[in-house]
């Protein structure tokens, strides 16, 4: 005996779930570790500029207190003039500003007033950041007064505060790309996979079908079968099962829609249905204003539709019930159905899930009939399809909408 084969789609769903952690962990390690080392490089450059801040102090107070000596004007052009990254505001000892460095609204200020307004706020803002510095003023040895050095952090390093949250989002948002790509890739191999096994199931009806028809055509022939509806019946559920294989068949492809009189396609569906299905079950079918409301179908799928709907409302019943059908013109080129039935109903809190793939109340079926039908109306018809009311032990209500 052959050796089973695994199932590599099921195998190649399970690896990509795991691909898709080791993304998730990768992209949180980067990110814990740009972190670290931005807060590293952050806390280097403001023990950096902190320093450079002392230094700047002891230049201007070393300068304060030298009156002649040839090398300050070279300490005052590489020690002071050359901060051109740090905002620095020098105030004598009662707060009044004596100079500023590296603050564009100070120099962008026209007036005096509107200056001293600017550096008021920056001092402010420096003291709230960092302890001013003190300078202390000497003249032959002796204190004669006293000033101060406030500043901020440089513009550089303002931005790299930043730079971990600007990371993070770019690292989200390439987390979130990388999961709609992932899910969009995942949806479009099961696609594939339906279609595929649809197109094969359609293969496959070809010769029973075919068997089939020529029965029916032997049974024609036979003079002594007398009731002839037996035939009249066959034939159809021959055409349906044909049908059914060029609905299968055509899975994949775009359809052909036209302007059909909804209320008669409807109609045809539930005269076939009839026949089918318990006596006991009892279909109205209402049309307002009149029957002639049109709609853009496609007729063998819309009849699909309908069919799966109705099968559903009659399993919902146990085979003894009513389902009502409305039409109606809604609003400009609209028209919805209604289908009613009197089953079990379905909970509210189910209700969301009914339309999933695999969700099913039956012990058999694969629970992908709500899904291929909502799938017919929003694609294909570019309608819309959901459950209008529903409470258990009285039934459901499904509204179909669609263009005119």
């Amino acid at each position: 005996m052959a050796g089973t084969k695994p199932n590599t789609s099921l195998n190649l769903y399970k690896n990509r779930s795991k691909f898709k952690w080791v993304v998730l962990g990768v992209s949180v390690f980067i990110s814990l570790v740009s972190i670290y080392y931005t807060n590293v490089l952050v806390g280097q450059l403001k023990s950096r500029e902190e320093k450079h801040i002392g230094l700047y102090a002891s230049t201007l107070e070393y300068i304060a207190n030298q009156q002649n000596n040839s090398d300050m004007n070279f300490v005052f052009e590489e020690i002071i003039v050359s901060n051109k990254s740090i905002p620095v505001i020098v105030t004598d000892e009662i707060g009044k500003p004596l100079q500023s460095r590296n603050i564009p609204k100070v120099d962008r200020a026209v007036t005096p007033k509107e200056k001293n307004k600017i550096l008021k706020e920056e001092l402010e803002i420096m003291e709230s950041e960092h302890e001013p510095l003190l300078v202390t003023l000497r003249t032959d040895g002796n204190i004669t007064g006293y000033q101060f050095i406030y500043y901020r952090n440089s513009s550089l390093l303002a931005q790299l505060k930043y730079y971990p949250v600007v990371q993070l989002s770019i690292i989200g948002i390439f987390g979130m790309i990388a999961f709609l790509v992932f899910n969009y890739s995942k949806a479009a191999e099961q696609n594939r996979v339906w279609v595929g096994m649809a197109k094969e199931t359609a293969h496959q009806l070809g010769t029973p079908i075919s068997s089939l028809m020529a029965w029916v055509e032997y049974l024609k022939a036979d003079e002594n079968l007398t009731d002839k509806e037996i035939i009249v019946e066959l034939e159809k559920d021959v055409e349906r099962l044909n049908m059914i294989t060029s609905r299968f068949s055509n899975i994949g492809s775009e359809p052909t829609l036209e302007s059909a009189n909804v209320y008669r396609v409807i109609d045809d569906t539930i005269a076939y249905l009839k026949r089918r299905v318990s006596t006991k079950v009892i279909f109205t079918i209402r049309c307002f204003p009149n029957d002639e409301l049109e709609a853009n179908l496609n007729i063998p799928l819309f009849e699909w539709v309908i069919e799966n709907i109705c099968k559903n409302a009659v399993d919902a019943m146990s085979g003894d019930g009513q389902i009502n059908i409305s039409i109606l013109k809604a609003n400009e080129g609209h028209v919805v159905v209604d289908i009613a039935d009197t089953g079990k109903g379905i909970a509210k809190s189910m209700i969301p899930k009914i339309f999933q793939p695999g969700y099913s109340t039956k012990k058999r079926g694969w629970g992908l009939g709500l899904t291929l039908v909502k799938r017919i109306i929003e694609n294909y018809h570019k309608g819309k399809i959901y459950v209008k009311d529903s409470e258990l032990n009285k039934g459901t209500t499904f509204r179909i909408s669609l263009r005119s």
